[in-house]
């Protein structure tokens, strides 16, 4: 286990209860006492928890946990999803973040990067989104810019859609978009439940040199009721348990399907 996927699964433990022990941490990922209290001082550090005598806790943190630690049955396949995106992620990048939980969990990942977070006179990654929780969780990240793009709010799933976030995405050039979908077709491509964001999204997809959908395989072979026009779909981020009949549909019409490798 890498020192990240260490500091995210801390904060996988502290999301079950609103505490962790060092005693727990010991127990659970299989590291030494001097690890764990390592790791909590990094993530107290970082403003992810408040340190205690003997642990930490949510405390008194500047914000709340990212919506993938509510309880999900996928959560671990949109961790090993996001581990995976991030993997393309280059320091200096300016990437797309659209709202949904796989995008909140990349954007968990991003914020526990070491080099991501290494002292600098420029930011060391430009993250462009629409989705207010994750401007909120990576806002505590000097080296970390944050544009957020105007609209109104969906208060279910706290993005910005509307004509006004189109506006101002023509002003930015990306390098890399992630898309969050409900569902994910070969033959039709992704789809969105709310029209308004599928519209954002495929305005984010277009303004990047490469875009990638993450979705979990429990969305393959799902509908949802929005496209995403003209967007032309080449890249999948998914978890193994993806069927290879899926992923040779998916092939076979022009998408290259990267499978996340299983903790």
């Amino acid at each position: 286990m890498t020192r990240t996927e260490r500091l995210t699964a801390i904060l996988d433990l502290l999301a079950e209860t609103g505490q962790v022990e060092v005693e727990d941490i010991v127990t659970r990922l299989g590291v030494s006492p001097a690890t764990a209290r390592r790791d909590l001082d990094s993530l107290a550090k970082q403003r992810l928890l408040s340190r205690t005598r003997g642990g930490a806790t949510t405390g008194s943190v500047a914000y709340d946990l990212p919506g993938r630690y509510n309880r999900d049955d996928h959560a671990e396949a949109k961790h090993q999803i996001a581990l995976a995106a991030s993997g393309l992620i280059k320091p200096g990048a300016v990437i797309g973040l659209s709202g949904g939980t796989t995008s909140t969990a990349l954007a968990q990942v991003l914020s526990t990067r070491e080099d991501l977070n290494a002292p600098s006179n420029k930011p060391m990654l430009t993250v462009v989104t629409n989705a207010i929780n994750i401007a909120a969780q990576l806002a505590v990240r000097p080296n970390i810019k944050i544009m957020v793009t105007g609209g109104i709010l969906n208060p279910r799933s706290y993005e910005l859609v509307g004509p006004y976030t189109d506006v101002i995405m023509q002003k930015v050039a990306l390098d890399i978009a992630f898309i969050g979908v409900n569902g994910i077709d070969p033959m039709i491509g992704p789809t969105i439940t709310d029209e308004g964001e599928a519209m954002v999204n495929a305005v984010l997809a277009r303004r990047a040199t490469e875009s990638y959908v993450l979705a979990d395989s429990s969305k393959v072979g799902r509908r949802a009721f929005a496209a995403m026009a003209g967007y032309d779909f080449r890249f999948l981020v998914t978890d193994a348990g993806i069927k290879p009949a899926d992923k040779e549909a998916f092939e076979a019409n022009g998408t290259q399907v990267i499978v996340a490798p299983e903790a």
